[in-house]
């Protein structure tokens, strides 16, 4: 298995820790992934993001939504077992949680279950403060005169 070294990033850059964290989980392999419930995650702009997940057999108060920083989460829990006799169960209605890292100043607008399809709508919204922003350079009309000290050594007798 070939490993990856990241420690050259650490000596040239500052305050990417947790990226460079990021990288080193997901290059670790899962042998236990767990691909259920699917999802899709799909930019639909520049800074607007969209995730929806297929949760056949959920209603709305079995799931929540929960933004802790940069994290994301989502959690299903069915509120009751249906005591019927299944000769096949297909439809999985086992409790489940997907986490989402999320890169800074990204933000849930808005979240919907229509249709056993839970669409949860992100964006990305830098502050003005963190945004480009162009420094004027001013036109001095005079230029500021300088001073110089004449310092004069006294002379001494030998």
């Amino acid at each position: 298995m070939r490993t990856l070294d990241y420690s050259p990033l650490f000596r040239s850059s500052i305050g990417f820790d947790r990226m460079v964290n990021a990288l080193e989980a997901a290059s670790r392999v899962d042998h236990q992934v767990d691909n259920w419930p699917p999802y899709d995650i799909v930019k639909t702009g520049e800074d607007d993001y969209r995730i929806s997940m297929a949760l056949a057999g959920f209603d709305q108060d079995e799931l929540t939504i929960t933004q802790e920083q940069n994290m994301l989460m989502v959690a299903g829990q069915k509120a009751t077992e249906d005591d019927g006799q299944y000769l096949h169960r297909g439809i999985a209605g086992r409790a489940f949680q997907r986490r989402f890292e999320l890169a800074d100043h990204v933000k849930v607008v808005n979240a919907s279950l229509v249709n056993g399809l839970l669409t949860i709508d992100l964006k990305r919204e830098i502050p003005e403060e963190m945004k480009p922003r162009r420094i004027e350079i001013a036109a001095e009309t005079t230029t500021p005169k300088v001073s110089t000290k004449k310092i004069e050594a006294e002379k001494q007798a030998a």
